[in-house]
């Protein structure tokens, strides 16, 4: 066995095992797919042994890959903090900083956060992920992320913004169509906007709406982005956030008394970059900007001085 295996060999072993193909994970990767091919191949020769094997579903790890990944992953973790460490470095707010946080919140929310915090630091640049996927800080998918549950690795230090509301909103027009349900009952006999796939906040949420499940809607999507353009269009009733609907004149909430969602909002990084100029400076300007989207007090938002995530 070679005991010189360079760490990109573990890293894309760590994709496959991940991915379950040598395709998905050549994207995970950004390399091709006949890299994957060999690095994989070169690590199964310095180790001296078989790591996967081919099946009609993909690619099956086998004992020693299983084996393997808990140290393959301490490897992973170790190169992400020397990366955090190196970035922290240097005088300044310069460089890039990379958020993560939903498509809702992506789109309606952060424009306006970053517009502002690009004016006052020009030499910052930001990377936003839109996904509804929660990114791990720990291996560094994202500098920071804005996220709706209570952050639990001790690792990363996080600042709770407080609640995003959500609610049952229609446009006037369709109301002016089809008139306004005055209860829970009443929303059967209407165009009802929702998911297509169940997902595990879906399934939560579901807990305050009893009965109703994929075939209550009559437009299905697991887009948030695209459940908020519907509603916008006129569509039908669904569920967004209240603080942006009030933007919007032509947005009614409906039957607020009878269901009201709270969603419990962190902004939260890696604690190795606390010391981080330019991850301090968007840490503070997130935490801000989403207190203000909220109503919340700004002088909430600051950032945390300790290293748990709880509240201060």
């Amino acid at each position: 066995m070679t005991s010189n295996i360079g760490w990109e060999l573990y890293r894309t072993f760590l994709s496959v095992l991940r991915e379950g193909s040598l395709s998905g994970a050549a994207r995970a990767l950004g390399i091709t797919q006949p890299t994957v091919g060999r690095h994989v191949a070169a690590l199964e020769e310095a180790l001296g042994t078989v790591l996967f094997t081919r099946s009609q579903t993909g690619l099956l790890p086998t004992e020693v890959a299983l084996a393997l990944r808990t140290h393959a992953e301490a490897m992973e973790s170790t190169a992400a903090s020397l990366e955090r460490a190196a970035s922290s470095q240097g005088e300044g707010v310069r460089g890039v900083v990379r958020v993560s946080a939903s498509e809702v919140v992506c789109a309606e929310v952060l424009p306006t956060i970053v517009a502002r915090l690009r004016e006052t630091h020009p030499a910052l640049k930001v990377e936003l992920v839109s996904t509804n996927r929660v990114q791990d800080l720990l291996r560094r998918e994202a500098d920071i992320a804005v996220r709706m549950v209570r952050p639990r690795q001790e690792q990363l230090v996080a600042r709770r913004i407080g609640n995003i509301e959500l609610g049952f909103h229609a446009h006037r027009d369709y109301l002016a169509r089809h008139g306004a349900p005055r209860k829970l009952e009443e929303l059967a006999a209407h165009s009802l906007i929702g998911y297509d796939q169940p997902t595990a906040f879906v399934r939560n949420a579901g807990k305050s709406l009893k009965g109703f499940t994929r075939d209550t809607f009559s437009v299905r999507t697991d887009s948030d982005l695209t459940q908020l353009a519907l509603i916008r269009a006129g569509a039908g009733i669904g569920i967004c956030q209240v603080a942006l609907a009030s933007r919007e004149p032509g947005l009614v909430r409906l039957m607020p008394r009878a269901f009201s969602l709270q969603l419990d909002t962190w902004v939260t990084m890696h604690e190795d970059l606390r010391g981080s100029p330019r991850c301090r400076v968007a840490f503070d300007a997130l935490a801000e900007g989403l207190a203000r989207h909220i109503g919340g007090p700004a002088a909430e938002a600051k950032m945390p001085r300790a290293r748990t995530t709880a509240t201060e």
